[in-house]
């Protein structure tokens, strides 16, 4: 089969620009444009929001009052059309009033709204008349696609492959089996969902792992660490049972809007040939943060959610006051966390500055102006911070887990494996040595890390060969 032949479906909670969490929104806003240039037919679907735009977006209602009958009541839906930003790929929305109206992306009873937005694929794809050869579904909001298409005797859905991605086992969709209703299905329907009941509760990423035809998550480290109990999030049985059609690919990286070269929100533009530019950026940074302007002082950075998975309790007092270095802070998160880093910042002013907000404009400062950047985390899938951080030369300091082992090596960067405070200590402080006594060799890795490719292509590609070897 040709690839200008593939037509493929995408199912999102998340499409980057229209409704952002976290980097589900990333990955399926900027992948597609990277598989039409490579002749696959692609094309989204997600919900309709109320935080959505009409006017921005352009988006134009085409089909109104679509009935959607589940086992509880008849819903209606009206399905708009609108375009990846620059590109000419579809993007349907899904439009009810009871699920989707409010702003937020995620409120009240996730299962209940989403298994409504799995069967809404199914009734939107006979309407648009668009047969696709695979259906892609992303994390356990659209899991419950890949039962249905089993299921299903519509024309437009009944052939269809599945390729299910996971993103982040962390999130998994656990509900009571009355949900199933939603979607037009029961505990009775499928093996898999009578199965999954006899605990009590369906767990909707479950039903996505066993019933796709391929599974994939988003780097290679991860898919062997949720194989283990460690990192398997109470799922390492199931995903080992299914392991034969799990693989990992790695997730790319929007080139284009992360570019020190062109980037409109930092101070001033820098490239490999003028890295000069970066050090404006680092004493602008100083000055906006409160701290001494001074480019000698190493400047040590995070963007990141403040949250468990984070590690931000290897954040220590010990490392703060005891090495020679200035931190900044950037994100929000749960309470604990930006209480606890806000007590920090309050007992060393002239070291720590925290940003209990946040801002992709600061965001993008702080990646020009930091020359480390930290990501001591439990577990990370992928890791965009990482890959961002080295576009704009900053050193990452990580953890060896998930796609930061698969991202970071000691060229461009400084990892630790153990999850403790003292590991952790001793990573900053080997990178901190280098940038003080080692400046050429700082330097060497600063350029190396700027020329790492991190494009969507290499990844495209990949995903190629999965939708291939699902039409064999």
């Amino acid at each position: 089969m040709k690839n200008k032949e593939i037509k493929v479906l995408m199912a999102s909670a998340e499409i980057s620009p229209f409704a952002k969490v976290g980097g589900l929104a990333d990955v399926v806003g900027s992948l597609p444009p990277a598989m039409k240039k490579i002749g696959v037919d692609v094309r989204l679907i997600m919900p309709k929001y109320g935080s959505i735009d009409d006017k921005k977006y352009s988006l134009e209602r085409i089909y109104k009052n679509i009935k959607v009958p589940s086992a509880t009541n008849i819903q209606t839906i009206d399905i708009y059309l609108g375009h990846l930003p620059n590109t000419d790929i579809p993007v349907y929305f899904i439009d009810n009033k009871k699920y989707f109206s409010k702003k937020e992306v995620y409120w009240g009873n996730n299962a209940e709204r989403f298994s409504f937005f799995c069967l809404s694929v199914i009734y939107a794809l006979s309407e648009l008349e668009f047969k696709p050869d695979i259906i892609h579904a992303h994390d356990f909001h659209s899991a419950l696609i890949t039962n249905l298409v089993k299921l299903s005797t519509y024309v437009y859905s009944k052939s269809a492959k599945t390729l299910y991605t996971i993103h982040n086992l962390n999130y998994q969709g656990k509900s009571e089996p009355k949900v199933l209703k939603n979607a037009n299905l029961s505990i009775s329907s499928m093996e898999s969902l009578s199965k999954d009941a006899k605990d009590g509760d369906i767990n909707l990423m479950v039903q996505g792992i066993f019933n796709c035809d391929l599974l994939n998550t988003v780097s290679p480290t991860y898919a062997q660490e949720i194989t283990k109990k460690e990192q398997g999030g109470g799922l390492h049985r199931v995903i080992g049972k299914n392991k034969d059609k799990l693989s990992g690919i790695l997730n790319g990286l929007d080139t284009e809007a992360f570019n020190p070269a062109t980037d409109k929100d930092i101070v001033k533009k820098y490239s490999l040939s003028n890295l000069e530019g970066k050090t404006k950026n680092k004493l602008a940074l100083q000055k906006e943060m409160n701290l001494e302007v001074n480019k000698d002082i190493p400047l040590v950075a995070m963007v990141s959610r403040l949250a468990w998975q984070k590690g931000l309790e290897l954040i220590e007092d010990n490392l703060i006051n005891n090495l020679d270095m200035q931190v900044v802070i950037l994100g929000t998160g749960e309470k604990k966390y930006e209480d606890y880093l806000q007590k920090l910042a309050k007992k060393y002013p002239e070291k720590l500055a925290v940003k209990i907000m946040f801002s992709s404009a600061m965001a993008q400062r702080i990646y020009a102006g930091s020359d480390f950047f930290l990501m001591p985390s439990r577990f990370e899938p992928c890791g965009l911070g990482q890959m961002i951080a080295m576009r704009y030369s900053s050193l990452p300091i990580v953890r060896a887990t998930g796609g930061l082992k698969d991202t970071v090596d000691s060229s461009v960067g400084f990892m630790f494996k153990k999850f403790s405070a003292r590991a952790f200590y001793l990573a900053v402080k080997r990178a901190i040595d280098v940038y003080y006594d080692e400046p050429k060799k700082f330097k060497k890795m600063q350029i190396k890390a700027m020329k790492k490719d991190f494009s969507w292509d290499n990844s495209a590609k990949k995903y190629l060969k999965l939708y291939k070897n699902l039409l064999k």
